[in-house]
Formats: C-alpha cells, structure tokens, sequence
C-alpha cells in the first residue's frame, strides 16, 4: 500500500488534461430535462442514447443511490456607499457549525465565505435593505475573521413583520450561483434548472449536476425496472468543480465535504446483493467514505471521535484488508451503540487513479473539466480508457460540463472488481 500511496501522489495533473472548446461547454440545459444525451461505457464498448431510456441500459435489479441536497441562494450582493460592489458567496456555517441549526438561526449567525471585491471593503459593516412582498429585512455583514482566502462573515437581520430564519433570508435576499465557466449571470430559469427534482436538504453552493438529466418520469421509469432508490445528503461546495493547480497530486489539499447518510441506506447496501450504482461524483465520494469509516472503527481509530473525517490519503495507507460487508456491519453497530439513526460525517476522500473500489458498481456522472480531481475519479473508476470517452463525447457533439450531457460508466476491464 505504501507503494500506492507514491504512486497516486506522484501522478501528474498534466497527464489528465484534455482539449476543451469553449463552444461544447454548455451554457443551458437540454429542454426538457430527460432530453439530454447518455454516453455508455459498458467496460469495453461505447455507445450512445437519449436521458430518458436510462433504464433500459441499467442492470435490474439495481440499487441507484441518488444525492438529495438542494442549492441554497449562496450569492449577496451588498453596495457601499461609495457605490463599490462587495458580493459575499456563503461556503458552510461557522456558527452554529451545523447546517440545520444555522438555517434555522433568527436574528445572527455566521458563516465561512468568499468575498469578491474585498479590497475595496476596508473597514465596517455592509448593510442591505430587502423589500419582498409586505416584509422589509435590514441585513447587516461584518467580517470576524480571515483564513487565506475564506472569511468570517456574521449576518444580522430584522424584519418588523415577523422572525426570519436565515434560510428564508438567503431565499429572498441571496442569488442562486450557477459556475463562473458558463459565462453568464444567473437567470429566472437557473432557480428550476439548477435544482434536481429530488433535492430536499439545502446547503450546496452548487448542484450534484449529474442528478439534474432526471425528471419525475424517468424517475417512475426506474421504479418500474425494479431499480431501488435511495437518497444521502453531500453538500457541494465551491472547490468541487476547481482545477488542480499543482504540477503533483501530492501538493494538492483535497476539499472537505459534508455529508448525513441514514442508517437505511448502510442497511439496504448490506442486505441487497445487487450492483450498486451512484448517482454523481458527490455520491461516489459519499459511498466510498463509508467504507473507510468502518474500516477506522475496526482499527478502533474512530471509536471516540467526535468529528469523524476520512482523510484525503487514508485509503492508500496500509491497513488490514475487511470486505465491505464487515466495514459497514461495523459502522452499524457504531450506530447502534450510539442509539443514532444517521451517520453525520465529513470526507476529504480523494479518488485517483490507483484507488480500489469498494460499493460502487456503476456510476452516472457528467463530463468534468481537464486537470480536475472529478476527472482523476472517473479515470480511477474506468482506467484509461477515460481518454477514449472524452474523445469519443468531442468527437460526437456531447456537451460538456454542469448543464451538459451525461455518461453512464461501468468499471474498466483494467480496473479490480469491487469487493464486497
């Protein structure tokens, strides 16, 4: 394992660039959403198809699992009096940590955030006045801290008509952010666009896009096929779609993500034989840090933690081999013992090429950008066979990126089969 742990670290970001015209970079989404094009890549062959008769290329039964967050309105525009314009782009909750209770916060709260134009906020507070209907909220910014290029943003609002929540506040007062590479403001149309129709839990600053080529009827489709779905709950941050820009993999600070995936869910893949398949890179991640979490708990490296994280490097250190079976069996019983029916967790997981696969069977994804650590997990999953489906997605007219088209992937031959 040590020898893995050399080798994924000394990959060069350079070997997984591609050519990217700007033109194949979608600035909208297919009309309506199932209407999109799905590349399959069967382990061997290539082929393509319309979104909606994605069932007739899933094995039945299946278990598909699908991430239900729900994109918050992260973006505040704020103007001083000058007339200079401070957007502040909210990442996570600093206080209360906790996305619901932060949500849930009347009056104050604070979060970690981005703020563009900082230079010319030198001192002070910011302050907005929001007119919605009958109500008028006075929100007020003020900077606590500073952390590279994070800061510490509190919020305070009022409103004389009745208490806000701070989700209600973003709703009426924040912008809903849609990525800086399509080149364009956010629209009335990204509000519906940019949200799956199963997304429930808000906290993301951007979508789990390959979630968004499903419709309620493709959705019925997948029952009908006897395909089991289920949902956890990853909220994206920001860093999920950025280029690596270091030369070495071993230089690049993976993001830390959060994540709440119900005891359920650890259940169904325990008891149901079936392949596995996950929806988006965000449930790959997720699916694949619970293995490690119940690998930790069976070295007894996480009995006591209070704030359990899977380290970027963790899965390529060397560890005493269990199945998958066992890890999650173990992560049950941690549940249990705890008399807790969720696992809340964070994940820095970094999938590369050299990684083993340990839940997913399949995966639905989007096409990434070049030199991005989403595309080092698709080459992890597929092998390189990675350079053959991008060139084969240029050479057919997909489009690329968070409103593009979508592909559906099954393990390179390369590639070691999942053990379970």
């Amino acid at each position: 394992m040590k020898q893995v742990l050399q080798e994924v670290q000394k990959i060069n970001i350079k070997d997984y660039d591609y050519g990217l015209p700007d033109e194949r970079i979608a600035r909208y989404p297919a009309v309506p959403r199932d209407s999109s094009r799905l590349l399959i890549y069967d382990g061997k062959n290539l082929s393509q198809d319309v979104f909606r008769k994605i069932a007739d290329h899933l094995p039945s039964p299946a278990l598909m699992v699908f991430n239900n967050t729900k994109v918050i309105h992260a973006r505040l525009l704020f103007h001083k009096k000058s007339g200079a314009g401070i957007e502040i782009f909210c990442l996570e909750p600093a206080q209360p940590v906790d996305y619901v209770q932060s949500f849930q916060s009347v009056g104050s709260c604070e979060w970690y955030c981005l703020v563009g134009n900082s230079k010319k906020w030198k001192e002070g507070s910011l302050n907005k006045e929001i007119r919605a209907g009958d109500l008028t909220i006075q929100l007020q910014a003020t900077r606590t801290s500073q952390n590279g290029r994070l800061q510490g943003i509190r919020f305070d609002w009022q409103c004389a008509q009745k208490n806000l929540q701070f989700s209600e506040v973003l709703e009426l007062a924040g912008i809903i952010p849609i990525p800086p590479y399509l080149k364009r403001e956010s629209e009335n149309s990204d509000e519906k666009d940019y949200q799956t129709v199963y997304s429930k839990i808000k906290g993301s600053v951007a979508a789990p896009t390959a979630g968004l080529h499903f419709s309620e009827e493709e959705l019925k489709n997948l029952d009908q096929q006897h395909i089991l779905r289920r949902e956890l709950t990853l909220h994206v941050s920001a860093s999920t779609f950025q280029p690596v820009k270091s030369d070495r993999l071993r230089e690049h600070p993976m993001h830390l993500e959060f994540f709440t995936v119900e005891r359920t869910l650890i259940e169904d893949i325990v008891q149901n034989k079936s392949p596995l398949i996950a929806v988006g890179t965000t449930s790959v991640r997720t699916l694949e840090s619970l293995y490690w979490f119940g690998l930790q708990l069976l070295e007894n490296k996480a009995a006591a933690s209070q704030d359990p994280v899977v380290d970027q490097w963790f899965p390529y250190l060397d560890h005493q081999t269990y199945t998958t079976e066992e890890a999650l069996t173990a992560l049950l019983d941690y549940l249990d013992r705890n008399k807790l029916d969720r696992f809340c967790a964070s994940t820095r997981l970094l999938i590369a090429p050299g990684y083993r696969f340990r839940l997913v069977d399949a995966m639905l994804t989007n096409f990434h950008q070049p030199q991005s650590t989403l595309l080092l997990l698709v080459a992890a999953f597929v092998g390189r066979d990675w350079q053959r489906i991008y060139r084969y997605a240029l050479d057919e007219g997909f489009r690329f990126l968070s409103y593009g088209d979508s592909s559906l992937l099954f393990p390179g031959n390369q590639q070691a089969k999942t053990e379970k």
